[in-house]
């Protein structure tokens, strides 16, 4: 936040660390140990591991992959023990490698069970193994980087916001949360796997039967100690497209990101000593509201959540819901509903809640703008839905017909 460098943006991208003591009971272990520092920062990328690297060669009699394909690797911390108000960390999980079981041993550094990398002194020897949360980290850099140089005008921000957008949970995770009782729960299982494993082809191109749209912006949160500034983002649904589907189910998955200037006191996180400078939130527009009515319930939303009154959002169809994902400075989750119903909810409101640049007017850089990236997914499993080719003969993208 130097005032000279206003525009040297960077985007941090940070293993979440290792467990200190592998351990048989490898979730458990994982659950009990939190996430290094500096993995815990707000507007850091935090990876963790997980890993599908399960088949061990025959000629290791007796050993086994501790970790099941898809699941955490036993290496990784996670952000369970942390207090609710704290971000889910890690955001993402990548290959991070297995460990090897022979009844009550454990062995880290079977070939089979690892990754391959260049060894740094290339003179002794070309390739090393590679394992944990350094090596998950590393390739997902590398994502980020392959983002940036597709897209060079996307801010850090956004690639940040693409990268937990285009994250899924494996099968093997998914069946820890369709054994979730509620969404207390689901959130406990986000701060172990955070939002899952992005997926490039994802992060950077639209399918014909998901439409990905991503929005930069800037708002100016607070003006002499009062709310300041709200956006809504019309969306170019596919709307006749939409109702064509009636009750087909479909998915909405949005995802907010954006950098907090940190307070780094140590007295607590009320009024003038909250943590952070600004926090930003979304909300969708409800299929019975008008433009107005959407407009007024977010502003008494934004009131609400400043003078922390209980939170009386609409979570109904989201997964996480707002008490889990409005957590820290990245916000991501998926509405599940019928396409009828979806087909009027095209309106995204943007709002800002508490801050300490509203409890300190002189200290308050709202009026140089906080940046934001949005990016919007519908998508449906229905067979021969074409979603993405209306929006784009309405926004005039060219079709490539292959």
């Amino acid at each position: 936040m130097d005032e000279n460098e206003d525009d040297a943006h960077r985007l941090f991208v940070v293993s979440a660390g290792n467990v200190h003591h592998l351990d048989v009971a490898h979730l458990d272990r994982s659950d009990l140990e939190p996430v290094h520092d500096p993995a815990h920062a707000w507007n850091a990328l935090t990876v963790g591991a997980f890993t599908e690297k399960a088949v061990i060669n025959p000629s290791r009699n007796g050993w086994s992959a501790l970790a099941r394909p898809g699941e955490l690797s036993p290496w990784s911390t996670t952000s369970v023990l942390f207090e609710e108000s704290w971000p889910i960390k890690p955001d993402v999980v990548f290959e991070g490698g297995n460990v090897g079981r022979n009844r009550g041993s454990l062995d880290f550094s079977i070939p089979d069970l690892c990754l391959l990398s260049t060894f740094y002194k290339p003179a002794e020897q070309l390739l090393t193994l590679s394992w944990a949360t350094s090596a998950a980290t590393s390739q997902v850099a590398r994502m980020a980087a392959i983002i940036r140089a597709d897209y060079p005008n996307f801010w850090p921000e956004t690639v940040r916001a693409l990268l937990v957008h285009s994250a899924r949970w494996t099968p093997a995770m998914w069946t820890h949360f369709d054994a979730a009782g509620g969404r207390r729960a689901r959130a406990k299982l986000a701060r172990r796997y955070g939002h899952g494993v992005p997926n490039i082809e994802r992060a950077l191109r639209s399918a014909n039967d998901a439409l990905t749209l991503v929005v930069q912006s800037s708002i100016r949160p607070f003006a002499e100690g009062r709310m300041n500034e709200m956006h809504t983002h019309e969306l170019p649904w596919p709307k006749y497209v939409l109702s064509e589907l009636g009750q087909t189910t479909v998915q909405l998955r949005v995802t907010l990101s954006y950098f907090i200037e940190p307070n780094p006191g140590r007295r607590g996180w009320k009024t003038r000593h909250r943590y952070a400078s600004h926090g930003l939130r979304f909300d969708v527009k409800s299929a019975t509201e008008n433009i107005d009515e959407f407009r007024k319930r977010i502003n008494q939303r934004a009131l609400d959540e400043d003078e922390n009154r209980p939170n009386t959002g609409d979570s109904d169809g989201w997964f996480l819901g707002e008490l889990a994902r409005n957590k820290g400075s990245i916000h991501s989750d998926v509405w599940t509903g019928t396409a009828a119903d979806l087909a009027d909810r095209g309106v995204i409101g943007v709002f800002p809640v508490s801050g300490w640049w509203k409890d300190q007017k002189l200290r308050d850089r709202s009026n140089r703008g906080a940046r934001y990236a949005l990016i919007v997914s519908i998508e449906t499993e229905a067979e021969g839905i074409d979603i993405w080719t209306p929006v784009a003969s309405e926004i005039g993208v060219p079709i490539e017909i292959s």
